[in-house]
Parts: structure tokens; sequence; C-alpha cells
């Protein structure tokens, strides 16, 4: 039964729709599986288990009763332990929130529960969505499944590691900084980030934050297959009950695989080199690409210096991050900050004047970033896709020490921890969508992902592409310990 455990969501719902497997026989399949397996992962925090046989026994009820379901119906998933889920807390992994028990469910689940999937628990994260990593003092440490020794990657680390290790169908997750896409190539699934603001975020929230449509933020699913991301964001997108008055949705989709399109490359920049391994992995892609018929250009850039777009991107993330601190925190980071030499043009002071900018100075940057999108626009008139790494190496060691000591190692050279964050921000910050889709395992048996990225809006694209590349063989592989 393990090989059903590692089935793509979509073929988890045809199997309970054949009567292969009832929804309570698949649920407690998994359960099973995060009885033996999740005590050294630690990717499941939060277990809902009877709830979830409840609704599993009414899914199976409907499917006897020849009711009508959803493209979901009966497949047990797992949610972000960010996403509010009703009588759960919703921690963040911060210690000072551990009694903030959500009263409904997030908006985006309440959508895939009326899909049909059933929820059963909830994935760890590091303390305030914040790292690379996932561990924090509420839930301990989540481990990479290929390799305990590794992360699985954050904010969605716990997400990734319980899809990959074959503990749940599905899950959703959230990305400001790469936190669905770093861990989706850490752990070799799916993910995709989506458009800003085409899913709606709230109930994914601090508490007693509506958080309607924060900056840069958004959430979106992981899977083990692209044609499930395909479902999942066809199921959670849409406006909110205001925009809905004179909104609808009208996504565009590529036709006919990848023949015909035209193809940019950005495999490797100064601003954040990647190892020769991910590099060579973004050309695979390419040349897949190439080879079914796509255009393919290695030059191709937007009408910006990647330095610009990184500087508009931190100033904007670390506004909207430090929107997240208590007013204590926030308020003796100002005082801080107004102590700071003027000439001090490090990095860390830059990044500190950011976290406390003014209105006025945030505003400035915005403008910058529309700049961006309007240049991204016009690159995307000549290209249907651009291919990018996500991280510049394949998962690392775990690391808590202090963020100011940890460093990465690529191509054996030291570079700065936080430099990681440049290939998610470079999308990121001008709300283009981006799907991650996984090029198999390295010679370490660690997964290694590559990141397509398309229009705004353009999220059936790049999911169209992940699936194009799905059926030449860029699948999801299973790690060895799990099966």
């Amino acid at each position: 039964m393990s090989d059903l455990a590692f089935a793509s969501a979509t073929e988890l719902a045809a199997a309970i729709q054949r009567r292969d497997i009832s929804a309570v026989e698949l649920l407690n399949l998994y359960l099973d599986r995060v009885d033996r397996y999740n005590g050294d992962l630690n990717a499941i925090v939060v277990d809902v288990r009877d709830e979830a046989l409840e609704q599993a026994q009414k899914a199976d009820q409907m499917l006897a009763e020849s009711r009508p379901v959803g493209p979901f119906h009966g497949v047990p998933m797992t949610i972000k332990e960010s996403y509010n889920l009703a009588g759960t807390p919703t921690t963040w992994g911060n210690l000072a929130w551990k009694e903030n028990i959500a009263s409904e469910d997030a908006e985006s689940v309440k959508k895939l529960k009326s899909a049909g999937a059933i929820v059963f628990g909830k994935t760890n994260v590091p303390l305030m969505l914040a790292d690379f990593q996932s561990y924090n003092a509420v839930y301990g440490t989540t481990n990479n499944p290929y390799d305990h020794s590794r992360v699985p990657g954050g904010s969605s680390g716990g997400s990734a590691a319980a899809l990959a290790a074959g503990l749940t169908g599905l899950e959703t997750g959230s990305d400001i900084g790469g936190s669905i896409r770093n861990p989706s190539h850490f752990c070799g699934v799916f993910g995709h980030k989506p458009t800003h603001n085409l899913l709606w975020i709230r109930g994914h929230s601090p508490p007693g934050d509506v958080r309607s449509k924060p900056d840069i933020s958004v959430i979106g699913p992981l899977a083990r297959s692209a044609t499930d991301l395909d479902t999942a964001v066809r199921c959670m997108a849409g406006p909110d009950d205001i925009m809905a008055r004179g909104y609808r949705l009208d996504l565009p989709e590529i036709s006919g695989g990848l023949a015909g399109l035209k193809v940019g490359v950005w495999s490797d920049d100064e601003m954040c080199p990647v190892d020769k391994e991910v590099r060579d992995r973004v050309e695979l892609i390419a040349s897949a690409c190439r080879d079914a018929g796509a255009t393919v250009d290695n030059q191709a850039r937007p009408g910006f210096s990647s330095e610009h777009s990184h500087e508009t991107y931190q100033n904007l993330l670390q506004a909207t991050m430090s929107a997240r601190m208590p007013d204590e925190d926030y308020e003796s980071l100002k005082r801080y900050v107004a102590t700071l030499d003027p000439e001090d043009q490090s990095n860390t002071a830059k990044i500190l004047r950011a976290q406390v900018a003014s209105f006025k100075e945030w505003k400035y940057h915005n403008e910058l970033r529309d700049h961006m999108r309007w240049s991204w626009h016009e690159f995307f008139g000549k290209y249907d896709v651009l291919i990018t790494p996500i991280m510049p190496t394949a998962a690392f060691k775990h690391d808590h020490r202090d963020f100011g000591e940890r460093t990465i190692r690529v191509n054996n050279e030291e570079r700065p921890y936080f430099e990681q964050v440049f290939w998610a921000g470079l999308t990121g910050v001008s709300y283009l969508p981006s799907t991650v889709v996984p090029t198999g395992l390295n010679g370490d048996g660690l997964p290694i992902g590559v990141q397509i990225v398309g229009p705004e809006y353009g999220d059936l694209i790049t999911i169209g592409v992940a699936r194009a590349l799905e059926s030449q063989g860029f699948r999801f592989v299973p790690p060895p310990a799990y099966v």
C-alpha cells in the first residue's frame, strides 16, 4: 500500500470514486504512516484525526448515495500550521501565541473542504515563518525525509516533508520569500507560489489580524504532481467577497504542451551564485523544453538589473515582515535605528532602516516595484515563461545558530545565509507566479527543483509547463527510507 501513499491527490480521488478504496480506509492508511514515521520526522504537529474520520465516513456515505462530489473528494490532507483551522492553535511557532485557538477555518481551507478534501492535521513552521528551516520552541524541529540531518526548508517545511514522506495526500502553504518554493525544492515535490492576491489569504494571519492581502505574501498548494497544483489553484483562487461584486476569474492556459513556447533561462547570477549541480538542472529543464519544440533564450532578461530588483525587494519585504512584530518590539527597534550612524550603509543597517521605514519611504520603493512589474509585463510579451533556480544548493544541514553566524557553502565558498532569498524575491516582489518542478535526486540522494516563472495571472501557464515536464519524466521521487 506504500505506492498508494505516494500517489497524487488526483489519483487518490479517482481511486475513491472507483471504489478501489474508501475514504475511511485511505485516511487510516495515512494515519498509520503518521504513527509509524512522524516521530522522527516531526512534520505533522497538530492532529485532528477524530474529526477527519467523521468527515471520511460522510464522504463514503455521499458516494454510496451517488451525491455530487468535488475533485478532491475523500483525499486526506494537512495544512501549514499558520492557517486557521477551527478548534486548533495557530501559533506561527511563537510560544506567546500557543493558546491562540482558531474559531473558524481559513477561507482557502473552506474551499478545499468544499472540494472534498479531508483535513486531518497541521504541519510545522519556523518561528514567525521567517527562516529557510522549520523549527520553533512550540513544536520542535522538522527533518528532511531524504536525510534527517538536513532541513526540509521553510517556512512550509512541514508541508513539504509530510508530502515527500507519504504522510498526506495534499498540502497548502504560504510564501513571501520562497516559503512554498524552497521546501518544494528541498523535498522534491511540486509547489506553486501564485500571483499576488489570486488566492484569498484571509485566515492565514497572526491573531486578530484579518490581513486580506499583505504585501508580497501569498498562499498556495504543494503536491506530488503538477495536476494537483492545477486543481488546487482552481479550487482556492478567486476574488474575495468585496471584489466578487465585479470581478470574475479567467486565467489563461497553454495548449499543445511545450512546442512553440518561448522560454527564457536565467541560470545563475552574481547576486546569488548557485551550485554547479543546481545550474545544471536549470539547463536540463531548458534542454527538455528545447527538445520538445520550444524556443530557448539563455540571455533573456527584463529591463532592470538584478541588484535593483533585490534592493527593492528587501526594502518592501523588511517593512512587511516588521509589521508582524509586537508593538513593544517594533518601538524598541525604532529607537535603536535612530541611534545608527547616518554614514553606516552596511547591509545590516539598511535592513534595520527598511524595517521601520516611513510610509513615504515605502511608497518610493513601491513605485520602483510598479516600474518593475511593467518591465516584466513587457518581458512576458516576448516570452511565455522564465526558468530559474529557486535556491543555490540542495538541502543544507540543520543550523540553529544565530542568524548572523550562519553561512551557506556554494561551490566550496562560504556565502551569507540570507543571500539565498534572492531567487525567491526576484519574482515575488513583482507578484509573479512561480511553479517549482522536481528534477530528480543528486549524488547525495537529495532533491533539486527548478522554478518556472510566468506573467501575473499566468498561474495555469507555469503549472501547465510543469505538467508537460512531468510527462517527460520530471516527477516526484519518494525518499527510499519511507517507501
